[in-house]
C-alpha cells in the first residue's frame, strides 16, 4: 500500500469517471480537438469583463512594498468592506467587513466551513442532484453527505429534507443556481426550510447550518433572481466565488459571509478564519483580493449564455429530448431515453459528444451537459445528439 486507504477508495469509486475523461481525450488525439464536441466541463468560455482586465493591469502597476505579502488570515480589511457593502444590498441584510472572510474560491470556503462546524460523523444534507464535490468536502473533515430527493422539476422537497434530520444533522448545504441541473430555489422554500431547521435545532438542541454555494448566483436568466437565504433563516452562510461570473476560475478567489444574525456568530467566524489558515490557504491570493475589491457587482455578459442555452434547448427539443429549461448557471440536465445513464453517455462519444452522466451528481437516468462552449460546438453535435436518441427510440 503506498497511498491511503481512503484515497485507494475514492480513485476506485471514480474510476468510471476517469475512465470517460481519458476516453474524451483519447477522442480528441485521433479526431482533432475541433471534430470532438466536449460539454463535460463547466469551464466559463466567455472573457473576463474589461473591468477586471483593467482593474488587474492597474493594480499591477500600483502595487507598492510589502504588496505581495501576507496580510490577515481573512482577507485585506478594504477588501472584505466592499464585499460586504455590496453583499448588504445583494442578501438585503447589512453586512460588515467583519462577517466576511476572503477565501481560495467557493471550495476553499466550504471546506474552511466544515471544518469549523463538523465533528466526525455529523451528516451534511444537501438535495440531489448535487456538485459531486460535496461528497469529498464532507469526508475531509470526517462527516457524511446525505444526499435528499428534489421534486421532479429539481425545486426543493422540504418533506424529504425534514423526514432526513437526524440529530447527526450539522447542516444543510444548497447550491443555487444549481450544478448540474441549473434549478433557482424559490424565496418560499428557503423560507419554508429556514423554518424547518430553526424548528428541528430547537427540538434536537443544537444549531443546524444552512450553506449556500452561490458561484452561479449572476448568471441567470429570463429575469429571475436568487433569493437572499440570510432573510430566511439566521444561522445561514453563504461561499461562493468570482469563478463563473467574472470567468476566471484559475485566479481562485472568493469569500465565505456569516449572516450577521448567527448564533454563537464571533465562534463561528473565528473558527473559519482558523480553519482558511490550517488547511494550508492561509490567505486568498493577494493580487487578486485587490482586484476583486475594485469591481465588485461586475459580471460577464449573461446574455452569450442565454444565446447558447437557446441553442441548446431547442435543438434538443427536436431531437426528442425531455428537460427542464434551466433558470440559471450554463447546465442542462436532460433525462436520458434509457435507465443506464452511463451507457447513453458511452453511446454519445460514439458521436463524438462529451457530456457526464447524472448519476455522477445524484441524479441517475439524466446526463449534464455544460453548455458554457462555443455556439459552433452546440450546432454541430445537434446531428449527433439526433442520432444517439433515434437509436434508441428504436430500441426500447
Amino acid at each position: 500500500m503506498t497511498i491511503a486507504k481512503r484515497i485507494e477508495v475514492i480513485l476506485e469509486k471514480s474510476s468510471w469517471i476517469r475512465k470517460m475523461f481519458e476516453e474524451g481525450a483519447r477522442l480528441k488525439a485521433e479526431h482533432g480537438a475541433q471534430k470532438v464536441y466536449d460539454f463535460s466541463l463547466g469551464n466559463p468560455n466567455i472573457e473576463p469583463p474589461e473591468s477586471f482586465k483593467t482593474a488587474l493591469k492597474e493594480t499591477v502597476d500600483s502595487t507598492g512594498a510589502m504588496g505581495h505579502a501576507y496580510m490577515p488570515n481573512t482577507g485585506y480589511p478594504n477588501v472584505r468592506k466592499a464585499v460586504a457593502d455590496y453583499l448588504s444590498t445583494e442578501q438585503g441584510v447589512q453586512v460588515t467587513e467583519n462577517e466576511v472572510i476572503m477565501t481560495c474560491g467557493a471550495a476553499g470556503g466550504l471546506n474552511a466551513i466544515l471544518k469549523a462546524i463538523t465533528d466526525p460523523g455529523d451528516e451534511i444534507i444537501t438535495p440531489a442532484p448535487y456538485f459531486v464535490e460535496y461528497n469529498f468536502y464532507a469526508d475531509n473533515h470526517g462527516g457524511i453527505l446525505k444526499p435528499v430527493s428534489t421534486k421532479p422539476d429539481f425545486t426543493l422537497d422540504i418533506d424529504a429534507i425534514s423526514s432526513a434530520i437526524t440529530d447527526k444533522t450539522k447542516a444543510v448545504i444548497i447550491n443555487s443556481p444549481n450544478n448540474p441541473t441549473g434549478q433557482i430555489y424559490s424565496k418560499e422554500s428557503l423560507k419554508a426550510l429556514g423554518d424547518l431547521l430553526a424548528d428541528m435545532g430547537k427540538k434536537l438542541g443544537r444549531t443546524i447550518y444552512l450553506i449556500s454555494d452561490e458561484p452561479y448566483r449572476k448568471i441567470v436568466y429570463d429575469g429571475h433572481t436568487v433569493p437572499s437565504i440570510f432573510t430566511c433563516y439566521n444561522d445561514s452562510i453563504v461561499a461562493t466565488s468570482y469563478s463563473k461570473d467574472l470567468s476566471i476560475p484559475g485566479e481562485r478567489i472568493g469569500f465565505v459571509a456569516v449572516n450577521p444574525g448567527a448564533s454563537s456568530k464571533k465562534e463561528l467566524l473565528g473558527g473559519i478564519a482558523l480553519a482558511n489558515r490550517i488547511l494550508g490557504f492561509v490567505n486568498a491570493p493577494a493580487l487578486i483580493q485587490r482586484v476583486i475589491g475594485a469591481i465588485q457587482g461586475e459580471c460577464v455578459d449573461v446574455s452569450a449564455y442565454a444565446r447558447k442555452r437557446e441553442l441548446l434547448c431547442d435543438g434538443l427539443s427536436e431531437c426528442g429530448y425531455e428537460f427542464v429549461t434551466p433558470p440559471g448557471a450554463f447546465y442542462l440536465f436532460p433525462k436520458t431515453p434509457i435507465n443506464d445513464d452511463v451507457k447513453f453517455v458511452r453511446s454519445l462519444q460514439e458521436e463524438l459528444i462529451l457530456a457526464v452522466p447524472g448519476s455522477g451528481f445524484g441524479g441517475p437516468g439524466h446526463f449534464r451537459i455544460a453548455f458554457c462552449v462555443e455556439d459552433k460546438t452546440i450546432i454541430n453535435a445537434m446531428p449527433g445528439f439526433k442520432r444517439v436518441m433515434e437509436k434508441y427510440k428504436l430500441t426500447t
